[in-house]
């Protein structure tokens, strides 16, 4: 029996595709993962994530632990809702679905957005796990090129402008990751952000709006898109993965009730109220406030260290984007290909991302590699990227 044959359409398209997680390298012991866009260890709360549960199961014993929950699921909510209408979005409690984390969020949308007709824009490059998500409901893509401030958009208006005039559909979605972008770290400037919400309303699309990363800025921070979108076009997805604990899994969408209310029709997974309901507990005690400049701190000194020593080792064979926040430095190295260059690096000790998993035609992120300094100490950070330049040299 060939149990493809009762596969549905959209998955025999989507199986198409490279496996998940193909970018994702077997990575030796002891290796320097330049490509682990994860939290540092020691800014992961457990100390204080272990008190937290240990008080939510001492006030309500078994609750958390069955299907309905407990009134932290809400309060959580009003957590999250709190924090971003301190940062210039308002938000009704109506407005807001928790998820859990970004990618719930982003597939949640694809699925009531998205069909096989359906044309979306990214960003080249991009998340690429967002971009296995979108490939899972559509191959009809249009790719809009990076500088150093975040997506061309006067590059999606000449694409749009041209797609109209020959009769082609335009994109019903733009995703875009306008600040401290990953892979890129670059920040989508204030003008191209403005320009960017014209389009929209000129040629009638709606904007997926992933902020990650919007909390770790070095110095400052731009408002949101959708804290400036007038025309509720913008669906804003946020996440704790990246200040908090990714093992928890709590991520948002904000959009409208109508959107919102759609989304939950379709989101089967019963939530995860113990989760949710440690993050509330653990919040409570320590607001989003008290963590975050201690994780700026901590990351705008390693971002500072990881670009000393791309000055020190690589400056005279690479190029990079100097990030203003996040978690990234996108790298380019001219002539060579990443792909390659990862298996040298890997056997002396060394990982990094080949720029190729971030753009729909890999060809085009050949000479491109992703650093992370999200992960490591300062004198880690040294050597991994003094192990990339020995590396580099023999190859």
């Amino acid at each position: 029996m060939k149990i493809d044959s009762f596969y549905s359409n959209n998955i025999k398209n989507a199986l198409r595709n490279d496996p998940p997680g193909e970018w994702m390298p077997t990575i030796p012991e002891n290796c320097i993962k330049l490509s682990s866009g994860f939290l540092a260890p020691d800014l992961v709360p457990s100390k204080e994530i272990k008190e937290s549960v240990a008080q939510l199961l001492d006030e309500e014993q078994d609750l958390p632990l069955h299907y309905v929950g407990t009134p932290k699921i809400d309060q959580l909510k009003q957590q999250i809702q709190t924090r971003l209408i301190e940062r210039g979005m308002d938000v009704e409690e109506d407005e807001l679905l928790v998820t859990a984390g970004a990618c719930q969020a982003i597939d949640l949308i694809a699925r009531i957005l998205i069909d096989e007709q359906t044309v979306v824009a990214v960003e080249a490059p991009t998340y690429m796990e967002a971009l296995e998500i979108f490939r899972n409901y559509t191959n009809q893509f249009i790719s809009i090129p990076m500088d150093e401030y975040g997506m061309q958009t006067e590059v999606l208006e000449h694409r749009l402008v041209e797609r109209k005039e020959q009769g082609l559909p335009l994109p019903k979605l733009i995703y875009t990751i306008p600040t401290f972008h990953n892979p890129t770290g670059t920040t989508l400037s204030m003008e191209r952000r403005k320009h960017l919400l014209e389009l929209a309303s000129t040629f009638d699309f709606l904007v997926l709006e992933d902020d990650a990363y919007g909390e770790l800025y070095f110095d400052k921070s731009l408002a949101t898109l959708n804290a400036m979108d007038q025309e509720n076009r913008v669906l804003y997805v946020g996440s704790l993965s990246k200040v908090v604990a990714p093992g928890l899994r709590i991520g948002w969408v904000k959009a409208t009730n109508e959107i919102i209310s759609t989304l939950y029709w379709f989101k089967k997974d019963l939530d995860h109220p113990f989760a949710q309901a440690i993050m509330a507990t653990y919040l409570e005690n320590h607001p989003f406030g008290s963590r975050l400049d201690i994780i700026r701190a901590s990351y705008k000194k390693r971002a500072n260290t990881i670009l000393s020593a791309l000055e020190t080792y690589l400056s005279s064979s690479v190029s990079w984007y100097i990030p203003d926040g996040g978690y990234f430095v996108w790298v380019k190295i001219d002539g060579v290909d990443t792909g390659e260059l990862l298996q040298q690096a890997l056997k002396e000790g060394v990982s990094f991302l080949p720029g190729k998993y971030f753009f729909l035609q890999e060809e085009d992120g050949k000479e491109w590699l992703r650093l992370s300094f999200s992960y490591h100490n300062l004198d880690e950070l040294k050597q991994g990227v003094k192990k990339l330049a020995q590396v580099l040299e023999k190859f």
